[in-house]
């Protein structure tokens, strides 16, 4: 993080390109055994959690991020009563899970104990007491050992994790053989969606990478946009099935789900906003398609967008 005379958090975002928000005050600044943390108070997002110097949500613009990582792919499902989320330190994976009421059991799996006892005390507007909710189910340690010690029986596994870069404890959980891995846990009919990194032009080659990745394990990938403005521009997801294809929702099917199935009332996602995550524009489309690069566990480093 770097913050100048004038009080602006600055961040940089690919090569000649930074972010500049303006910053109102450090909340909280730290490094636990994992990453660094910075919490800041920002004019435009009020709190803010950047890890590693990379902003993670806001306190203005998380729903959108949260909803259309959960939403979408819960919603598909016909009935989701066992939830795996990885990573999600914040808890607001967490409560947007929790908020179907199909949802009997979720575990949510996250690298870094101290980060998330620090999101639950000074982020409650994240998880909202989620992290009490007695079908929630903490465990910390690596996705990836747990997956491999889990049987399957999963009906959607949500990847909320951080960014792929070189040396990151996230980059093992972007590659395909983890895909088949987190696939082969997932009960007959069940979705595995992660979040896919930038999609704004110029800057989309992590989100077609991890596309084209998620497609070689799967067989087929449903990608998909949102809009996040803390981050600076649109923010790739990815999707996949572990068998069959993902069912074709109107926006009418989507309202009676979300009518029927999520007890809290939502900011972001609904049937109209269901068909414009889906509508990648045509030059993004190309990309994805044009895109051969399958992230492997020997890859030496990640694609610098």
């Amino acid at each position: 993080m770097k913050a100048d005379d004038a009080k602006w958090y600055v961040e940089p975002v690919r090569r000649g390109l930074l972010h500049q928000i303006k910053l109102k005050s450090v909340v909280y600044s730290g490094r636990t055994a994992f990453q660094g943390v910075e919490i800041i108070d920002t004019d435009p997002f009020g709190l803010t959690l950047v890890l590693d110097g990379k902003t993670q949500s806001a306190e203005a613009d998380e729903f959108i991020y949260h909803e259309a990582l959960v939403h979408p792919a819960l919603l598909a499902h016909p009935e989701p009563k066992n939830v795996l989320i990885a990573g999600g330190g914040e808890g607001a994976t967490l409560r947007e899970v929790l908020a179907h009421r199909t949802v009997q059991r979720a575990v949510m799996v996250d690298l870094d104990r101290e980060l998330v006892e620090l999101c639950r005390e000074r982020l409650p507007g994240w998880h909202r007491g989620a992290f009490d909710d007695p079908r929630a189910k903490l465990a910390f340690g690596d996705a990836k050992g747990y997956l491999e010690r889990a049987a399957a029986g999963f009906d959607a596994i949500v990847l909320d994790i951080t960014d792929p870069t070189e040396g990151g404890p996230s980059l093992p959980l972007f590659t395909e053989a983890f895909y088949r891995l987190a696939l082969s846990r997932l009960s007959p009919g069940g979705i595995l969606v992660t979040q896919a990194g930038p999609a704004s032009h110029g800057m989309a080659g992590a989100f077609t990478a991890i596309c084209n990745t998620l497609k070689a394990a799967a067989g087929r990938v449903y990608p998909y946009v949102a809009e996040v403005p803390s981050f600076g521009g649109a923010w790739g997801f990815a999707m996949a099935v572990k068998s069959g294809e993902l069912p074709s929702l109107t926006g009418l099917e989507v309202d009676r789900r979300i009518a029927d199935r999520i007890a809290t009332e939502l900011g972001f996602y609904d049937g109209a906003a269901h068909a414009g995550l889906f509508g990648l524009p045509k030059w993004l489309r190309g990309e994805v398609a044009a895109q051969r690069h399958v992230i492997a566990d020997d890859s030496p480093v990640f694609i610098d967008p």
